[in-house]
């Protein structure tokens, strides 16, 4: 105790509060994207030209002025969130993150920002996914809808109970806000379900298939191969990965997750809530949009959260 009566662990309370990095996922696209960072900073310029040269198309372009459906292209979107996230994150000065996390397709991200991955294998590693899942969406035509206003278990128990379809919980996203994936029959099934149980909203999305299910089984075979073939290096911070929302540092656990992720449940609530256990203070999301620090803050009302774009 000071002469002021203040207890000396309070005053250094805040050495030991940590900074997370998170990353969005495919569904933060938007016309411009990155456009500012591109014109506004050299090392940006840089990545972005080092992106079209890999991908074999300027994919700039599309970002900076092409139409909504050229955006939307799963070969398009995924690589160019990728993109915005990681130039954002890399063009900052002196960033030292204490942990990482992304959402999906995000978790590439915030495992290039951790050092796991270099920006080379990362951008080749989504590419690659992209191309993968758009194949498997057209091999088993299929959706996901977002449930808001019912509890998890409650959820996971009305996909349990719909057995003659493909239907599964796929992104805890926050409390009141599970996304479910499957076959087109399945989720209209399940939606009349969990409004039946109570649900508020029961709304089937806008997506090219059902990400996260088993039906990416052909999605997630490929991937592995093009995942075990690349150098993962011990990163800087632990990584929290979506299968189970733990942290990681060991390149082989962390490439096996990564592979299963295809198709398993994004546990982002968990992921959050086991980040703010280990004393992250604050979230910073990178790259398109503010939708990851609005879940942050219904998961964790207490959390400080910021965006860089």
């Amino acid at each position: 105790m000071l002469a002021t009566g203040v207890p000396v662990v309070n005053i250094f309370l805040n050495i030991h509060m940590k900074k997370a990095y998170i990353f969005p996922g495919q569904g933060a696209q938007f016309h411009g994207m990155g456009q500012a960072l591109y014109e506004s900073d050299k090392k940006a310029k840089d990545l972005f030209e080092q992106a079209n040269e890999i991908l074999g198309f300027r994919i700039s372009d599309i970002m900076f002025s092409g139409t909504e459906e050229e955006l939307k292209q799963t070969k398009v979107t995924q690589p160019a969130v990728f993109l915005h996230s990681v130039i954002a994150y890399l063009v900052q000065p002196d960033l030292v993150p204490d942990m990482t996390a992304g959402h999906s397709l995000g978790e590439f991200s915030a495992l290039v920002a951790a050092g796991a991955l270099s920006f080379e294998d990362g951008l080749k590693l989504v590419a690659r996914r992209a191309d993968a899942m758009q194949k498997a969406c057209e091999l088993n035509p299929s959706t996901m809808a977002a449930i808001l206003g019912l509890e998890d278990a409650k959820v996971e128990e009305v996909c349990a109970g719909i057995t003659d379809e493909v239907v599964v919980p796929a992104n805890y996203n926050c409390p009141g806000q599970l996304v479910i994936s499957g076959s087109i029959a399945g989720i209209d099934k399940a939606c009349e379900a969990m409004k039946a149980a109570g649900a508020k909203r029961a709304l089937v999305l806008q997506v090219g298939g059902a990400f996260h299910s088993p039906l990416m089984e052909p999605a997630r075979q490929e991937l592995q191969e093009a995942i075990e073939q690349t150098e993962f290096r011990e990163p800087v911070c632990p990584v929290y990965q979506n299968v189970d929302a733990k942290p990681y540092t060991d390149p082989v656990k962390i490439k096996e997750n990564l592979i299963n992720q295809l198709t398993a449940p994004v546990r982002w609530t968990q992921t959050i809530q086991n980040m703010v256990a280990d004393e992250a203070a604050s979230f910073t999301e990178c790259g398109p949009g503010n939708v990851l620090q609005g879940l942050v803050k219904k998961i964790n009302k207490e959390s400080v959260t910021a965006g860089i774009n």
